[in-house]
């Protein structure tokens, strides 16, 4: 009864009121934690930092990678695990703000510009950071698995088909 309660209604039938209802303040509540993240992550990320003269750039994929791999385990984590966490809630909420998100291919572009975008800021304004293609292939590595992990069927189940 209650997985056919949040269905959408056959052609031509109406949805309850009380599940229109539901599904505004889903968005809601799901737009107004993409405003806490978003202020959360652009103070994370285009915050000046003390590099001591080490942010160096990287347009090669795979070279900061290598270059973490080497590092001992736990920076390799912070850093890998960090960057593929960053972005990770953007899976979970754009596709329930807007269905029309639930494609990967959209959402990968979409966070990939957005990634981008921040990457581009760090590298060209903000001081002891840099531009790493490797930080925005994480990005969107995290927000896909996040996506598939749980972002596509949470939307379903809250939004409807």
């Amino acid at each position: 009864m209650l997985v056919e309660m949040w269905q959408p209604a056959e052609r031509g039938e109406k949805v309850a009121w009380y599940v229109l209802v539901f599904r505004a303040f889903v968005v809601a509540v799901a737009l107004a934690i993409l405003g806490v993240f978003f202020y959360f992550a652009f103070r994370l990320t285009l915050t000046p930092v003390q590099d001591h003269g080490q942010a160096g750039g990287n347009l090669h994929p795979g070279r900061s990678l290598r270059f973490y791999m080497d590092r001992p385990t736990k920076e390799a984590f912070l850093q890998i695990g960090g960057n593929l966490a960053l972005l990770a809630p953007l899976g979970v909420l754009l596709p329930i703000v807007w269905k029309s998100l639930r494609g990967p291919v959209r959402l990968a572009l979409l966070t990939g510009a957005f990634s981008l975008a921040i990457e581009t800021v760090q590298g060209a304004v903000v001081m002891g950071r840099a531009f790493d293609i490797d930080d925005v292939i994480l990005n969107v590595a995290g927000v896909m698995i996040a996506y598939i992990l749980l972002g596509r069927r949470l939307s379903k189940t809250l939004r409807g088909t």
